[in-house]
């Protein structure tokens, strides 16, 4: 009689099978496609209780078994000041899936609390910092975050709606307060909404905004510009249902020959800089 799965082997076999083509598909893609391993590799997955990061931790594991790149993981959470009860659903979900994760204390929530409105960028700001330092104390040289395609399309439209530049969230990016470390996001290309289909099939309770701001006031996260920017595209999508992936994939696209300005390695260039030169017949 063959041996029943565990809860942990249920939830891989699951990735592999029901979720194969929304799910492990587009993390191999950006895993291979924006060349985010490198043989000897210490990358310290952050783990903050939420869906996102805990779909990552399960990929990077699964993938770490497989993958002809010799890698080290080391799974690292942080608590910025989570109730008692939201702290300990992050590590029952940790033990349920088996990851041995280095928990560290921080006192973010307590300093941001005191700030006006819902100082979501700054918190976001200061824990990554933390978290870097942490990896760096692991001997790790790299960090992977559980951003996602949605994180990336979102990016777009509020640099361009609220900060009037172009901009994206980078696959990878190489830190400039901490030398040596690179922060790497596996799950770019993988889909908000096909990440929510896995939570609600694995059956576990992952923690949402769990932050002060959201406890002291009724719209919370929802209060954000990134919440805004998603009931944005929510809307965008009745009309057009591939309005993310033209965001997505218009990063990818740039063409400089048609753009006014831009900057490169802190520099700002004009398309008026080679103008003259570029007409034609000289």
């Amino acid at each position: 009689m063959p041996r029943e799965l565990t809860r942990l082997e249920q939830i891989e076999r699951g990735l592999l099978k029901k979720f194969r083509g929304a799910v492990w598909g587009p993390f191999m893609t950006a895993v291979t496609q924006y060349k985010l391993l490198a043989p000897g590799d210490r990358i310290a997955v952050c783990v903050s209780g939420g869906k996102d990061s805990a779909l990552l931790a399960v990929l990077m594991r699964m993938l770490s078994r497989h993958s002809e790149v010799p890698f080290e993981l080391r799974y690292l959470a942080m608590d910025p000041g989570y109730s008692e009860k939201n702290k300990q659903r992050l590590l029952d979900n940790a033990t349920l899936l088996e990851l041995p994760v280095t928990v560290f204390e921080s006192d973010i929530f307590r300093v941001v609390e005191s700030l006006p409105g819902t100082p979501c960028y700054l918190c976001a700001r200061m824990r990554r910092g933390h978290l870097y330092n942490q990896a760096r104390e692991l001997g790790c040289n790299k960090i992977a975050l559980g951003h996602h395609f949605s994180d990336v399309t979102e990016t777009v439209l509020m640099g361009l709606l609220y900060s009037a530049q172009y901009q994206t969230m980078m696959p990878k990016l190489h830190s400039q307060n901490f030398p040596g470390l690179e922060l790497i996001r596996p799950l770019y290309r993988v889909h908000e909404d096909d990440i929510a289909a896995w939570a609600r099939h694995s059956g576990l309770a992952f923690l949402q905004c769990a932050c002060h701001v959201a406890e002291r006031d009724a719209a919370g996260c929802h209060g954000s510009k990134r919440q805004e920017i998603k009931e944005l595209l929510r809307e965008l999508r009745k009309a057009n249902p591939n309005v993310e992936k033209n965001i997505f994939n218009s990063v990818h696209r740039v063409n400089l020959e048609t753009v006014i300005g831009y900057t490169s390695g802190g520099k700002e260039v004009s398309f008026l800089d080679e103008y003259e030169e570029k007409r034609p017949g000289v």
